[in-house]
Parts: C-alpha cells; sequence; structure tokens
C-alpha cells in the first residue's frame, strides 16, 4: 500500500470544517474526479469516481468518527482498496488544521504511474485546497 499524508488550515472554526467533512454528498464540489457520493446509512456510502478515464464504484464504511477530532474510513466491496483518516485540530478560534492521512493499493499500469510521478500526491493536495476555499467562502456547513 501507499501513503499519502497532506494538510491544510482553513480559516473557519474546528467545528465548522469538522461538520462540513461529514457532508459526504458535497465532496464532488471540492474532490477532483469525484462524480458523486450517496449516504447509505450512518456508516456506509457508495462513491463514483471518474479518475483519467477510469470509472469506479465503491463503498466506504466509517470504521471510527470522533465529532471534532476525526473520522476514520476503510472501502468495502468493490475494485478500490484504501484507507484514511481525516484529522481537525483547533488553531485559535477562527481557524483550525485539516489532516488527511490516506493508504491505498496502487492497482494497474495507470494507478503505478501516477503514484510513482506523484500525480495522486498533488490530486490530494488539490482536494484538500478546493476544500479549503469551499468552506471558508461559505463560511458555514
Amino acid at each position: 500500500m501507499t501513503m499519502i499524508q497532506e494538510t491544510v488550515e482553513v480559516d473557519v472554526p474546528l467545528h465548522t470544517a469538522y461538520s462540513q467533512w461529514t457532508q459526504f454528498e458535497d465532496f464532488p464540489q471540492f474532490m477532483d474526479g469525484v462524480e458523486e457520493v450517496t449516504p447509505l446509512d450512518e456508516r456506509h456510502n457508495h462513491w463514483r469516481t471518474k479518475i483519467s478515464g477510469v470509472s469506479r464504484e465503491f463503498e466506504t464504511e466509517t470504521v471510527d468518527r470522533q465529532p471534532d477530532r476525526k473520522i476514520v474510513w476503510r472501502t468495502v466491496g468493490g475494485d478500490t482498496d484504501q484507507m484514511g483518516m481525516v484529522s481537525f485540530a483547533r488553531l485559535d478560534d477562527d481557524r483550525c488544521e485539516v489532516r488527511l492521512a490516506m493508504d491505498y493499493d496502487r492497482q494497474g499500469m495507470a494507478h503505478h504511474t501516477a503514484d510513482t510521478t506523484g500525480i495522486i500526491d498533488r490530486r490530494v493536495r488539490g482536494d484538500l485546497e478546493r476544500f479549503k476555499s469551499f468552506i471558508e467562502e461559505r463560511g458555514v456547513e
């Protein structure tokens, strides 16, 4: 598995950032390649993605959720194998840090090439930067 870690400082209160991140159906608005996320129940979501012309569908399961602290997930079913955690740390009353750590299994030549050339790292970094812009512009979850 390959590990990615990225961090971004967000100019909104910690609770606002955490609450927005739990709105999984909004992910397509700031995550590149995510076409749709459909909540199935409290712990499961169905994802539809299209990255570099390759469509995938899979489900994720939230395995740990600590309000205003972290969300841990893993994929279940489908042909995507990943697990990760997003954590939130208060910097002051109006700012917080969002840290994403993700392990994923490279599958196929396209994923191997994307991993070795840093494309996936840049994509995750871009997703966090777009999340920052998305929540700062809105100011509320």
